[in-house]
């Protein structure tokens, strides 16, 4: 299976501030734009989903 591509959160504007990528390969993982050699946090999709639900 080919690498997922990061994508940036649509609600980051270009102006610079605070962004949050994420890649939907096996768990989701999520990590600062702005530092990216920092890693990530893998978060098994469950969980995301709830997370996604309480703050929506």
């Amino acid at each position: 299976m080919a690498t997922a591509k990061w994508r940036k959160s649509t609600r980051s504007g270009n102006s610079g501030g605070n962004c949050v990528e994420v890649r939907l390969n096996g768990p989701v993982e999520v990590r600062d734009s702005k530092a990216p050699a920092l890693g990530s946090l893998a978060i098994e999709r469950a969980e995301f989903a709830a997370l996604l639900r309480s703050v929506g």
